[in-house]
Order: C-alpha cells, then structure tokens, then sequence
C-alpha cells in the first residue's frame, strides 16, 4: 500500500503494481503544507479522493477518514464516509481502537467497508502527546491487542499498525483474522504502507525511521529547473526544436525592414 493524492500520482502507483492506493490526511503535511495532519477536512479529503478515481487505478482505493470527521456522531460519521465513496473511494480508514467501534459499526452497517489503524494513531498527536512510539510496555501492547480484537470483531476487513514495536506488530498479526498493513510496526505484517512522497524522495519533511526511500526525486527535480532557469536566461531555450517554424513568407510579411507591415 501506498498512498496517493492525485491523478499523476495515482497512475504511477497503478503503473508500479501496487496493490492499494491510500488517499491519505497525509496530503495535509505532504501536499497542503501544514504541520500535521489535523488541519485537513473532508472537503479537502473528498477532493483528492476523487482526483486518484479518475485514474481509474488497478488498485484499492482508500479513503482516509480526517479528524473530526467521525468523532462527533455517527449521522454525521456515515454521512461523511458516504461522502469519500461517492469520490470513488471503495472503502474507508479510521483511526483508533475500542472507543471507534460505534462509528465503524455504523459505517459497515451503511454498507461501507472499514480499514482500521491502531497504535500511533497521527490524528491523536496532542493526546498522545506527540508522534510517539506506542505500546513499549506490557500493558500498552495488551492495550492494542485489545484494540486490535475489538475492531475486528465490529467488521474492519482490515488495519493499519502504526509505530509499534516489531514484536507487538507480529503479536497483532497472529491474533486476529484480519490483514494487518504495517508502518513502522516490523516486518511480520501482512503489507506495508509508506507515503508516495517519502519513498520517492520528494518530501521536505525529515522522515521517520521506518521509512525507507528509493530514490531522491526532489534532487532531481531542483537539478532539471535550475537547468531550464538558466538555459531561458542564457537564450537557450527554447531552440529550433521547441520551435514552431515559420515560412519563408510569413517572416518577410512580418519583418519591419521589409516595408509591408
């Protein structure tokens, strides 16, 4: 899994064969700007969801769920998960543990499938006072496993394990009948998910350590603008080739010298 956030992202993803796209709130801080992810809304979720449908990727699309979206009543959470696959999401996520069951219950029972996410839950980073790794002790893994078997028993087809360490991810894995999809969670997951933006290079922000990056795109990218800058300053570009040629005929109508204008 990866996510995406637009049309040219969504047709590389497709193209690279992944199997699940994920229109993430992580277009907040990796597309909109912000510091986190709590300043995206629906509007702006449903936006991008709909951008990735149009390019009709051969992948699972996910519709991220952003905060307070599902956390005031559930009229309001359906209404707003309708709102996602009406975009062209197939399915939505949402963060949390036992305390999310009432809201995942009533998106299924609107016949919408649920991804959950469990663990270091982003869209809690005052609660948890900060992005910190969870479930270090005893009694926090048992608290996510416990979160992990109540989702699972309200529908969820699936889940997102994030920033845990590796022995709980394989812990959470083996005690349910779900798939799980890690980040940062090791490597006993049933997939992975990273951010289009981390993998590729392209983002601003510095990175977490479960992030592994493929190639540095934005280095290439600053490379070639620099060089087009500079060919347009130096009279370089355009040339011939990026040209369209006039005729013989049309230069001598619109040359000055030539007294016919």
């Amino acid at each position: 899994m990866v996510t995406a956030y637009d049309h040219p992202t969504a047709v590389i993803a497709s193209a690279a064969g992944v199997d699940i796209i994920l229109v993430g709130d992580t277009v907040a801080d990796n597309v909109l700007g912000y510091e986190d992810t709590l300043g995206v809304t629906i509007d702006d979720m449903e936006r991008h969801v709909a951008a990735v449908a149009r390019a009709k990727p051969d992948c699972l699309i996910v519709g991220d769920m952003p905060w307070m979206s599902y956390h005031v009543n559930t009229e309001e959470t359906v209404r707003n998960a309708a709102r996602l696959i009406r975009a062209g999401a197939q399915c939505v996520k949402l963060e949390g543990g036992r305390k999310r069951v009432p809201a995942i219950e009533a998106i299924i029972n609107a016949e919408i499938p649920v991804m959950g996410h469990i663990g270091l839950t982003p869209q809690s980073v005052h609660a948890m006072g900060g992005m910190r790794v969870q479930g270090r002790n005893v009694d926090g893994a048992t608290a996510l496993l416990e979160d992990a078997s109540a989702i699972t028993a309200a529908g969820c087809f699936a889940m997102v394990i994030e920033g845990v360490p590796d022995a709980v991810g394989t812990a959470v894995t083996a005690s349910i009948d779900v798939p799980t999809i890690g980040i940062g969670a090791g490597p006993d997951c049933d997939g992975q998910v990273l951010v289009f933006h981390d993998v590729l290079g392209l983002g601003t922000r510095r990175t977490a350590k479960f992030v592994r990056q493929y190639a540095n795109l934005a280095e290439d990218a600053t490379k070639a603008l620099a060089e087009f800058a500079a060919d347009v300053r130096t009279g370089a570009f355009p040339g011939p080739a990026e040209s369209y040629e006039s005729s013989a005929e049309l230069r001598q109508a619109l040359d000055p010298r030539s007294g016919t204008t």
